[in-house]
């Protein structure tokens, strides 16, 4: 399948204020699309609008060009969108978490699928404790290993960096080109500068508008 997300005339308005308007992309596989802006520009906002989590905007959104409203099941089935918080529950344990991951996107894995996943992502031997207990870079580790365990062309990451060390940045940015070079997309807002051998466009945020620039 040839990814493809576009977003045509798209607008945002918040607090009678103009976050973006007019905005036009193309998401295709074989790239990332890094927003930008300063806080408060709505990048947050562009990135639940496109991962069809919002719906008080104008303009439209295509999916593999349909309307997104008619694909959108289709859509979500080739989604994966991290947010900014880890989304991460305290009570379970780094296992746990991703089972539930894995029950809420309605797919299912084994056991060692899960600990292959944290191994890739460096939690071997934390897999049984409560998450509660991890540090704040430990558990945005633990959303991450969705990233190994569900396989999806379309990623949607807001500030997927937030909180891991040097190794983990690294280890994060192969696994970003990996996925784009494989010909996956990757949509993400960061304040990380970006080491990624793959083709990589910008979008700012900011003044009442969005602009692309290559």
């Amino acid at each position: 399948m040839s990814l493809c997300l576009e977003a045509r005339k798209l607008a945002c308005e918040r607090d009678d204020r103009w976050l973006f308007r007019d905005l036009e992309l193309v998401i295709r596989g074989g790239e990332v699309l890094r927003v930008e802006g300063p806080n408060g520009s709505g990048k947050t906002t562009l990135l639940k609008i496109l991962s069809g989590q919002l719906t008080d905007y104008r303009g439209e959104l295509f999916w593999q060009e349909e309307p997104l409203r008619k694909a959108r099941r289709d859509f979500l089935a080739n989604l994966l969108y991290l947010g900014h918080a880890p989304g991460v529950k305290a009570a379970l344990t780094p296992l746990e978490n991703l089972a539930w991951y894995q029950a809420l996107a309605g797919a299912g894995s084994a056991e060692a699928d899960r600990m292959s996943a944290l191994e890739a992502v460096g939690l071997a031997g934390f897999e049984d404790l409560p998450a509660g207990q991890l540090s704040a870079g430990q558990q945005r580790r633990v959303a991450l290993a969705r990233l190994e365990l569900t396989p999806r062309p379309l990623w949607i990451l807001d500030e997927p960096f937030t909180a891991i060390d040097r190794e983990g940045v690294a280890d994060l940015e192969a696994r970003l080109a990996a996925h784009v070079q494989a010909g996956g997309s990757v949509v993400l807002t960061t304040h990380q500068a970006l080491h990624v051998p793959v083709p990589m466009r910008r979008i700012r945020l900011g003044e009442g508008h969005g602009h692309v620039a290559s």
